[in-house]
């Protein structure tokens, strides 16, 4: 008999988590390194980094920290080539990094600003996943996760440009698991609703409009950065083996909501 509990582990595992010094990415980091993963902290700044790296230490978890700017080439390849480095290669690459840097009507939007939202939010995704790929593939397999939105599946207001970044993140995770199945690398999105981040401070600290949308959703609540950990763990573990190409909403029922 198998043991269900035992394909959750992560003991061996390298782990990358970009944007995870705070929010749903460091969330996710402690998720894989409470189930034996090695994680690399990564985001812009190597004291904020290292600051997650401590905390996870103390609390007995094993974590490397490595700054990242992800939409900056040179940056990307420093974060797998310094991994490999110093773990020996990569099992999992969580892609969750983002930005939104514009809220309002797509026709005001700047075009430098779309490109700088399709740099972080796709490009940025498709080349590091790109760079991991050989040392997963010689490591018998592996699992991306890209971290997209639930405004990728349905437009919000306002949020039109990141919506459609993410729409795109979709179709790349969807082409990474039909290409390198072959290679025993799993690919799958996560659209996590809102949660209480930083990021989406915008959203939950107007009143108004968070008792609105408080009111639409089946849950009645906006999430926390820590409800996102545990899907992210079944995917990232055996216990996920026959997951690839799916899309998964933990959104406390958005997609359903009147």
């Amino acid at each position: 008999m198998n043991n269900i509990k035992q394909s959750f582990n992560l003991e061996g595992k390298v782990a990358i988590i970009t944007g995870s010094s705070k929010g749903i990415g460091k969330s996710i980091a402690q998720g894989l390194a409470e189930h034996g993963a090695k994680v690399v902290i990564s985001s812009r700044s190597q004291e904020a980094v290292d600051e997650v790296v401590a905390e996870f230490e103390k609390a007995g978890l094993r974590a490397v920290g490595i700054a990242c700017h992800i939409g900056k080439a040179e940056q990307r390849e420093n974060l797998v080539q310094k991994t490999i480095e110093q773990c020996g290669g990569i099992d999992i690459l969580i892609n969750n990094a983002a930005i939104n840097p514009v809220y309002g009507p797509i026709e005001d939007a700047e075009e430098a600003v779309f490109d700088k939202i399709m740099d972080v939010n796709v490009k940025a995704p498709w080349m590091l996943s790109n760079l991991a790929m050989p040392s997963m593939k010689e490591r018998g397999g592996g699992s991306i996760v890209n971290i997209a939105s639930v405004e990728a599946l349905h437009p919000g207001a306002g949020l039109g440009l990141y919506s459609t970044s993410k729409a795109a993140l979709l179709m790349l995770t969807k082409n990474q698991a039909k290409e390198w199945g072959q290679h025993g690398i799993r690919a799958n999105v996560v659209c996590p609703g809102l949660i209480k981040t930083k990021f989406s401070a915008a959203l939950w600290q107007n009143e108004k409009l968070l008792q609105k949308i408080e009111k639409t959703l089946p849950t009645a609540r906006m999430g926390m950065p820590d409800e996102m950990a545990g899907i992210v763990c079944l995917l990232s573990s055996d216990a996920g083996a026959y997951m690839t190409g799916g899309v998964y909403n933990a959104d406390g029922g958005y997609m359903i909501a009147g």
